[in-house]
């Protein structure tokens, strides 16, 4: 007796998935890259911003001034960096410098720390930022913008164009160092030279640790004698630790 075969043909082929399920896998897809590109613009930021905190060696040639990054110079200048300023002032850093044509008040327009001493004629600064002036594209006479710097105090100021210059006077002046607000560690490597610890130990009996208020003449004096000293060692290529990176 022969074999029997089923009757009925080829079996149905498999039904086509519904649509939702036909976009679920390319969905997926999509969001896994929208989670990778998310990723990386967070690493690209995290980079940028570490990058910022860190002290500038070189500079960007822009005209006739060297200037440090734009995002180090918003991060240095939203703070109060004493111990910066010096290595950025220090002998050989490549940063353009600037003298004050006039007296002027200190401001700041990044809204960080100011001086209430006025910058002084012949008052020497690192040009960090050249500030250009929003004329709405027409070109205006004397719209020169303006400049921020960096004083040897640590804070910064907005000049306008003409209150800086960049040829030397015979005697640059310069923002006095604030001596308390400087790292441990700068204060022992600046009184570790033999100069300038004797003009500090002198400060320290004359002043006797005042740092605001009524102070003698002789306060003063001296008070004005070392910060020329501390300026002197570092302009000199005097060694100071180097500063920690910014906040």
């Amino acid at each position: 007796m022969g074999s029997l075969v089923a009757c009925g043909g080829a079996a149905p082929p498999p039904s086509a998935p519904e649509p939702a399920e036909a976009e679920e896998a390319p969905a997926a897809a999509s969001g896994g890259e929208a989670a990778e590109d998310g990723d990386g613009k967070k690493k690209e930021e995290d980079a940028a911003a570490d990058a910022s905190r860190q002290i500038p060696t070189t500079c960007e040639q822009k005209g006739d001034v060297c200037l440090p990054p734009a995002a180090f110079v918003k991060r240095l200048c939203s703070g109060f960096y004493p111990d910066v300023a010096l290595s950025l002032f220090a002998k050989g850093s490549p940063f353009t410098r600037g003298y004050l044509t006039r007296d002027t008040e200190a401001w700041n327009a990044s809204g960080g720390s100011s001086s209430n001493d006025k910058l002084l004629f012949d008052e020497e600064v690192l040009i960090l930022y050249h500030r250009v002036p929003d004329t709405g594209g027409m070109v205006v006479s004397g719209a020169g913008g303006g400049y921020d710097v960096l004083r040897w105090d640590g804070t910064c100021a907005s000049l306008m164009t003409e209150e800086v210059r960049q040829h030397v006077p015979p005697k640059p002046k310069f923002a006095p160092i604030p001596w308390k607000s400087l790292d441990d560690k700068t204060r022992e490597a600046f009184q570790a030279d033999e100069k300038v610890g004797k003009i500090v130990a002198e400060r320290r009996r004359e002043c006797k640790g005042a740092t605001m208020g009524a102070v003698s003449a002789k306060c003063e004096k001296v008070d004005k004698q070392m910060s020329a000293a501390l300026i002197e060692y570092v302009r000199g290529g005097g060694a100071l630790p180097a500063p920690g990176a910014l906040k």
